[in-house]
């Protein structure tokens, strides 16, 4: 009697465990999107939907058997052993028997198990609907709370992860949304000793329209002897009606108005700052008030998007690239050194 009341023991423990290893998970797609899917066609989604609603008290039914057993194999464990021992055996079962659970393979075995049981549990308690009411010990669950993203790294991350659900270029201005907000204009900004300017005095007559045009800028910097000193910035389209018979300078034909922005704003500031000014180009100065390069509205949107805007008056190439590369040169003598 002793033997068959251990292995009864043993059996109903080693079930405890197998029960309590068990961890029925909430779909990790939203309820509107599971909703969503249902009305549109599927099958699948449905069922989703359904899983769902009875997975709170699929959960309720897990923690009833599983206390049920836990009580059996505790007053067992007293019968078996006798007072003393069976008590030390009943605490040390109830102390230990959560930690057996949570052993990695056995969790995994569990769980296949209860995936293959699953469809069977689900139309168990849809049809006792009416009990579980009752003995419900679990809430209906918000499948939305297992959608809290705690930081935009891992928004970000969802999205590298997302598959064929996104298309590339989605992707690219998800991510590039997610890092605008941080981004400073000197990080999008072509340097100074790229910009292409013109001095204010400077005529403008055919040849030097000739070598603006051939430039491929649509708007160009006016300086006062230096980069330091933009005075106003010339729209080569209002060149376009200009009477290359009559003398005009540079100082003449430009836009009087420029804005200045700092290196270290945010692209979001130059953002809202461009829809307020209805400007496209702005001049970057440094805290000195230096001149440290030019930002324009289309390399806000670039960086915005994640992809190249091509404007039709803008023919040259990427300007940022073309001073990365010049840059390599500057200061490099032979015998140089970096401290």
């Amino acid at each position: 009697m002793f033997t068959f009341l251990c292995i009864i023991t043993a059996l109903l423990f080693a079930l405890l465990v197998l029960v309590t290893s068990i961890q029925p998970r909430p779909s990790v797609v939203s309820s509107f999107e599971l909703e969503r899917r249902a009305k549109r066609s599927g099958k699948e989604a449905k069922a989703a939907v359904r899983r769902e609603k009875y997975l709170p008290d699929v959960i309720s039914l897990q923690r009833i058997v599983g206390t049920l057993l836990l009580v059996i194999v505790v007053l067992l464990s007293v019968v078996t052993f006798g007072w003393l021992v069976g008590v030390i055996v009943a605490v040390v079962i109830a102390l230990e028997y959560g930690a057996v659970a949570s052993f990695g393979p056995l969790v995994r075995a569990s769980q296949k198990l209860y995936e293959r049981a699953e469809p069977a549990l689900i139309n168990f308690v849809e049809k006792f609907n009416p009990v579980f009411v009752f003995l419900r010990s679990v809430p209906q669950h918000n499948v939305d709370t297992y959608h809290r993203f705690d930081s935009r790294e891992e928004l970000q991350q969802l999205v590298d992860r997302s598959g064929d659900i996104l298309s590339e270029d989605e992707r690219k201005v998800i991510i590039h949304s997610l890092a605008f907000k941080e981004q400073r204009v000197d990080s999008v900004m072509t340097p100074k000793n790229i910009v292409k300017t013109i001095e204010k005095g400077e005529f403008l007559g055919p040849l030097v329209l000739s070598e603006l045009h051939d430039l491929g800028h649509s708007r160009l910097p006016v300086i006062d002897k230096d980069i330091d000193h933009v005075v106003g910035i010339l729209h080569l389209k209002d060149l376009l009606s200009l009477d290359v018979k009559r003398s005009a300078t540079a100082e003449k034909a430009m836009e009087p108005k420029v804005y200045y922005i700092r290196q270290d704003q945010t692209l979001e500031h130059a953002l809202a700052a461009f829809l307020k000014t209805h400007h496209h180009l702005f001049v970057v100065i440094n805290a000195q008030r230096e001149t440290v390069g030019i930002v324009t509205l289309e390399d806000v949107i670039e960086a915005l998007l994640g992809r190249r805007i091509i404007d039709e008056d803008d023919n040259h190439e990427d300007l940022r690239a073309i001073a990365a590369h010049k840059g390599e040169t500057n200061n490099s003598p032979e015998n140089h050194q970096d401290v």
